[in-house]
């Protein structure tokens, strides 16, 4: 057998390289990481966790309303851009020195450089040229907001890495894109006081999500003041005299804003990493090609998270990475399970779900149960405000297994993180309907709704 440098080298720091670096670090292998940019990754850097924290910051206007139902009197508030991207400057470098130190405590040996393969078991450290070799690979190095090179003027807009260090925080900002980033970075910048549009090519916000919730999303963001196009396309961004941006949009008018953010999708990051003197192959896409074991083309080099183009969510990351040791350090080849996966959206209000939707369950079964309840939750009673709670379950009318749960109001991706366990174990209505209710929360719907609100056979809906 070859003498290698390092048992495992990976090329990434973000949740799943991490994680991997971690564990089989902790088992006694000589493992190194290399990171070009900051350890933690998208999560931790540019995407969920400063995300989460502008959320918050976002949330505060309504929260100052809500508190005169309640026998508050708040004062008039102001808002500081600058200091919000400050204090989350300060916790996002507080827990990149956390992965970082984590990563060598577990004794791997962790390098700021860029990595590229020169071949399947030698790497090059781009940051000083020296050149290393490994038994196994691990490539982690996830996904970049798309460009969007065919847009005129596309030079002129940001993505969702530029706004979390915006220098000033825009009167107004246009969006394109339907997806997750883009309804999530809407209800920021519209809770941050920002005119704020939408602008979406296909006809419902947010797909493959259950059309009950993106229909009811739609319309809790459109009364809030977010205006939302759907089958629209920008056309062209261009910069006016003043600064601002004037974009054409596809109908024929053009909006007049301070920022225009790109949202349509990620790409997984694999330019310049060596793969094809590797031998690694990738989809048309430029995903990396894996097997059911996270295994490329070439056996002793693997890939997890976004780069797979797989899942792209930070827990399925570390998940694999868990997988990937178990199969190439413990001899016990393990799958990561793709299935039954809870996923929160954090729009104002926030979903979570689990599970399939009720088109998806239409497509797979004959025969549908559909709970549903719509109420105004008991926190808006005092307040005064209107927005409704939407709470639905997808159950199998022949087996009774709940298929779908999917809910829209506060505290959705909470509620879904404890939906994924009973989805995930396979329980039935009937197990739900046995469970007694934890009263009052806008969480016992859940297991007091015992009458279906309509059938679905053979894809039809039946009242």
């Amino acid at each position: 057998m070859a003498a290698y440098d390092y048992d495992l080298f990976v090329i990434g720091g973000g949740s799943g390289g991490v994680r991997a670096a971690r564990v089989a670090a902790a088992l006694g292998k000589r493992v190194g990481i290399a990171e070009e940019y900051r350890f933690g990754g998208t999560c931790v850097i540019r995407g969920c966790v400063p995300k989460k924290l502008f959320v918050y910051a976002s949330q505060f206007p309504e929260h100052f309303e809500d508190a005169a139902g309640y026998g508050w009197t708040v004062p008039e508030a102001t808002f500081d851009w600058k200091k919000l991207i400050a204090n989350k400057d300060r916790e996002i470098a507080r827990l990149e020195a956390i992965y970082k130190k984590n990563v060598e405590g577990a004794g791997a040996e962790a390098f700021q450089s860029r990595a590229r393969l020169l071949d399947r078991h030698t790497v090059r450290l781009e940051a000083d040229g020296r050149t290393i070799s490994a038994d196994q690979i691990l490539i982690a190095t996830g996904g970049r907001p798309a460009a969007h090179p065919a847009l005129p003027g596309n030079e002129l807009c940001i993505t969702s890495n530029e706004a979390f260090h915006l220098a000033e925080l825009p009167k107004a900002i246009a969006i394109e894109g339907g997806g997750y980033i883009a309804v999530e970075f809407a209800n920021i910048f519209h809770g941050l006081g920002v005119d704020t549009t939408l602008v979406y090519r296909g006809t419902e916000i947010l797909g493959r999500f259950d059309m009950d919730i993106r229909k009811a999303l739609h319309e809790t963001m459109e009364k809030k003041g977010i205006s939302i196009l759907c089958r629209s396309l920008v056309e062209s961004v261009s910069r006016r005299p003043d600064g601002r941006l004037d974009v054409a949009v596809g109908d024929g008018r053009t909006l007049s804003v301070d920022q225009m953010m790109l949202a349509i999708g990620r790409v997984p990051n694999t330019e310049s990493l060596g793969l094809e003197a590797a031998g690694v192959e990738t989809t048309q896409q430029g995903a990396i090609t894996v097997d059911a074991y996270s295994r490329s083309s070439v056996d002793n080099i693997w890939a997890v998270g976004d780069v797979t183009d797989r899942v792209q969510l930070t827990p399925v990351a570390i998940h694999e990475a868990m997988c990937f040791v178990e199969t190439a350090f413990k001899g016990n080849p393990t799958r990561p399970d793709h299935e039954i996966i809870a996923t929160a959206v954090f729009s104002q209000p926030e979903i979570g779900t689990v599970g399939l939707s009720e088109d998806e369950a239409a497509k797979r079964f004959e025969a549908l149960e559909i709970y549903r309840a719509s109420f105004r939750p008991m926190r808006h009673t005092l307040s005064g405000r209107e927005e409704k709670m939407l709470l639905k379950l997808v159950v199998d009318g022949a087996s009774r297994k709940v298929l779908g749960a999917h809910i829209l109001g506060p505290d959705a991706g909470e509620m879904a993180q404890l939906l994924g366990i009973p989805l995930k174990a396979g329980l039935t209505k009937d197990d739900f309907d046995r469970t007694m209710a934890v009263h009052p929360t806008a969480a016992e719907e859940l297991v007091t709704m015992y009458k279906p609100s309509y059938l679905v056979r053979n894809g039809e809906r039946v009242d």
